[in-house]
């Protein structure tokens, strides 16, 4: 899983450009990710569940990534070594605006440092979110000071977990199960505890959080151009709507980037005027956006177009991107076709419509594209000791998971003895620690309350949750069991368990299932540091996932 450091130029700018005069630690870290390479792209995950998701997005498309559980050190930065990615997780999901505000504005100044391309806010993909926490609107308000291209693309859904966004309304799996709901009547987002989703339209659910004159793309207005299958039997391999393009590209983004115009050329699938009609509606959408662009998905191979849009518009001057690993799944399928479009483009001398040439536009799009080529990925094997799950979350798919799981010592939890009590804590740790050394994997949950819980009240319950893991695995290790594959399920949780374990980055394993990623803990207490570590949000995972995390994949 590597890949050549590339340079993503200085059209970005310092921090102090774009936002006055920065804290002195933001800027060091920037400068000294400068001086080691300049990443393509920068990532913030508003949880850090789905900060792993994306770091195995990254990883996929072979770059070299790191993900940061704060804005790193340069000393942080020095150990990572060359990053073609760099990744912070975060926890602005949870906070109020102007804590939000606070934490993007340090992020913001380090993430303009580093001279990449693309920034991108990685939102949960049901994009649950409330003007008063967890505020998407406030993320984009505050991100975008740091940037100066003023186009900020939204990308509405990730079909590859069931995420579908189509006229700007969004729909949604729930876990593993097929049926498809809009995210109003979502039998789980709907009634999330915090953040209820009673908006589908994601123009008026984010208009609510301060973002008004969001436009929109649907998918119907994406360019239909003549593809392989356009001969009597026209978008058999395309989406609706957009049969030609959209099925070109997507064969062009599976297959790589090396000889792909050619094998397109071959095939009849797109020519010349395919791609010269392709890049005008690109940059016409880019020439008269001045704003948000929410961006329909309703299939995977309609991230290739979304993808090159966002790189040509990277081009000319570093951007805001927001929206769950579909961002980077789009920006990977288009690397390809990028790359050598903009070939293909120089040697017939095409110029855009501001003026300058493809060659131009081409070097800095095709360079930071080159990153992106395909990697495989090692299998993980069975684990060789036990193993830790705790399962703070309270969806109905990690209950599932719960009582599906057949290879653990299950050690249920009451919430409120673990708010009040500290001999409960204590007892909890010697269970578990005991368990563990007689070689018992053990799955410790919470139980689900009678009554719905409030902000704060899941807020707690969370921390108190992840400190608990934290003084097992501790407890663990001094006893003479230091553990190696840890799980976390819950959102909040998970955030809360790295803050407790002291963890300052991950590093991308292996996916255990779409959406879950298992990353390697780096952190300078050794108990913890090199530990294999699955962190889930509630919805994400077959029912046998943590049966899996024991067995391994691959």
């Amino acid at each position: 899983m590597t890949a050549g450091v590339v340079s993503a130029g200085s059209g970005a700018g310092s921090a102090k450009d774009h936002d006055g005069p920065g804290h002195a630690d933001d800027a060091s870290s920037a400068n000294a990710a400068g001086r080691l390479t300049a990443p393509s792209i920068c990532w913030y995950g508003d949880d850090f569940t789905g900060a792993t998701d994306t770091l195995a997005e990254v990883a996929r498309a072979g770059l070299r990534g790191l993900l940061f559980l704060g804005v790193p050190t340069p000393e942080q930065l020095r150990r990572a070594g060359p990053l073609d990615a760099i990744g912070i997780a975060g926890a602005a999901r949870a906070m109020s605006p102007t804590d939000m505000e606070t934490e993007l504005r340090s992020v913001g100044r380090f993430m303009a440092g580093t001279g990449a391309r693309v920034l991108h806010y990685k939102c949960c993909s049901t994009f649950d979110s409330a003007p008063h926490v967890g505020s998407i609107g406030v993320a984009i308000r505050e991100l975008r000071r740091h940037l100066p291209n003023r186009l900020v693309p939204i990308v509405g859904g990730q079909p590859s977990i069931g995420r579908y966004c189509s006229f700007a309304q969004l729909f949604a799996r729930a876990g593993a199960a097929p049926e498809v709901y809009r995210i109003d009547r979502h039998p789980v987002m709907s009634q999330h505890p915090v953040t209820p989703m009673h908006e589908a339209d994601l123009r008026r659910h984010l208009a609510a959080q301060g973002l008004e004159g969001i436009r929109s793309v649907p998918h119907i207005a994406y360019p239909r151009l003549r593809g392989a299958g356009d001969a009597g039997a026209s978008g058999a391999s395309g989406a609706p709507g957009a049969p030609g393009a959209i099925g070109a590209m997507g064969a062009m983004g599976a297959m790589g980037a090396t000889g792909a115009m050619g094998a397109m050329g071959a095939t009849g699938a797109m020519g010349a005027n395919d791609v010269a009609q392709l890049d005008a509606w690109i940059d016409d959408l880019i020439n008269t956006s001045d704003g948000p662009v929410l961006f329909d998905v309703t299939d995977d191979e309609q991230l290739a177009v979304i993808g090159r849009l966002i790189w040509r518009a990277a081009a000319s001057a570093p951007l805001l991107a927001v929206g769950p690993s579909s961002v980077q799944q789009a920006l990977a399928r288009a690397a390809a076709f990028e790359r050598d479009a903009s070939v293909f483009q120089r040697n017939h001398g095409l110029a855009g419509p501001d003026g300058t040439t493809a060659e131009h536009r081409g070097k800095i799009a095709g360079r930071d594209a080159a990153a992106f080529l395909p990697s495989g990925e090692a299998p993980l094997p069975a684990a060789s000791g036990p193993v830790l799950v705790m399962a703070g979350s309270l969806s109905p798919v990690t209950a599932r998971q719960i009582a599906a799981s057949t290879r653990y010592t299950h050690q249920p939890l009451k919430v409120q003895a673990l708010l009040e009590s500290p001999t409960y804590v204590a007892e909890q740790v010697r269970l578990a620690t005991a368990a563990l050394a007689q070689g018992h994997n053990v799955l410790v949950h919470t139980d689900r309350p009678d009554q719905a819980v409030t902000s704060g009240q899941a807020a707690s319950a969370a921390r108190a949750t992840a400190q608990l893991a934290a003084a097992i695995i501790t407890a663990s290790a001094q006893a003479g069991t230091r553990l190696a594959r840890v799980g976390i399920a819950g959102g909040d949780t998970s955030s809360q368990a790295t803050l407790a374990l002291g963890l300052w980055g991950l590093q991308f394993r292996c996916v255990l299932a779409p959406g879950v990623t298992v990353s390697v803990a780096r952190s300078d207490n050794s108990v913890v540091d090199g530990v294999e570590l699955m962190l889930k949000g509630g919805q994400m995972g077959g029912d046998d996932l943590f049966d899996r995390l024991v067995m391994g994949v691959g």
